[in-house]
């Protein structure tokens, strides 16, 4: 799990470096030393026990009525591509996941989750068979879901390998409402962003980030440069940008109380 040093020349001292030599060995056209990264202490991680491997098969027409034949046979209609620096794709692959995993792992992580988490995709040529095509590990960058019924209708994956840079809506968990000096007073909390955008190394892409509301008072709001996250992950939102804030009660709640 690597990135070529000069993506990280910028980055706080959270990593471990190989010599030349070194590197030579494990790519003879690398000349920068490699850089490892992990997930560090008091950030979010992903949870090991929802670690899955979606299963998938190649398709090798598109189009609105062979996507409406997959979805008959109980099979989302799926790309999976590659986007290594967050900018530019390629290497698609035409592929139908099932229908009724992609519903399960939405429905039980929640779709913001589940479009920041990693997972291992296993293309083979049936479901059942034991020849396998690729083998991969993808974050979830689209799904596109049926209004009213949530089915899911399609999906894309993007191939995360460790040199990867991605584009990464990571969802905010918000924590301390029940020592909040501002919402103890009875004031409201405001959500303004429920997500956030960063530019992530593969190996260490958020779950999620806790967004620690136990000090705000009233008046008083939190932005995205406050945020507490790994050092290498990239804001690609404006830093003063507003994610919350704490609201006072409106006059005529407090009129209403007082009578």
């Amino acid at each position: 799990m690597y990135l070529p040093r000069h993506i990280l020349n910028k980055l706080l001292p959270h990593r471990r470096h190989f010599s030349h030599s070194a590197a030579a060995v494990l790519h003879p056209l690398e000349q920068e030393p490699l850089t490892y990264l992990t997930y560090l202490d008091g950030f979010p991680r992903p949870d090991p026990k929802h670690d899955e491997t979606i299963l998938a098969i190649p398709r090798s027409d598109s189009g609105k009525n062979i996507s409406a034949k997959e979805r008959r046979a109980g099979r989302v209609p799926s790309i999976v591509f590659e986007q290594e620096d967050g900018q530019h794709g390629g290497n698609k692959r035409l592929v139908s996941v099932r229908t009724d995993q992609i519903r399960k792992l939405v429905n039980h992580l929640g779709r913001s989750f589940f479009l920041s988490r990693l997972f291992h995709l296993k293309v083979r040529t049936q479901f059942d068979s034991d020849n396998v095509i690729e083998s991969v590990r993808v974050l979830p960058r689209k799904v596109h879901l049926k209004a009213g019924t949530d089915a899911p209708l399609n999906v894309t994956f993007i191939r995360a390998p460790s040199h990867a840079l991605l584009k990464v809506d990571v969802p905010l968990v918000f924590r301390g409402e029940d020592v909040s000096p501002g919402l103890k007073k009875g004031a409201a909390l405001n959500t303004i962003n429920r997500t956030v955008k960063y530019l992530c190394p593969a190996d260490i892409i958020p779950p999620y980030i806790d967004v620690d509301l136990s000090e705000l008072d009233v008046g008083q709001k939190l932005v995205m440069g406050d945020l507490n996250v790994h050092p290498a992950l990239k804001l690609l939102q404006s830093k003063d940008e507003a994610v919350c804030k704490i609201m006072g009660q409106r006059v005529s709640e407090i009129q209403k109380k007082s009578k």
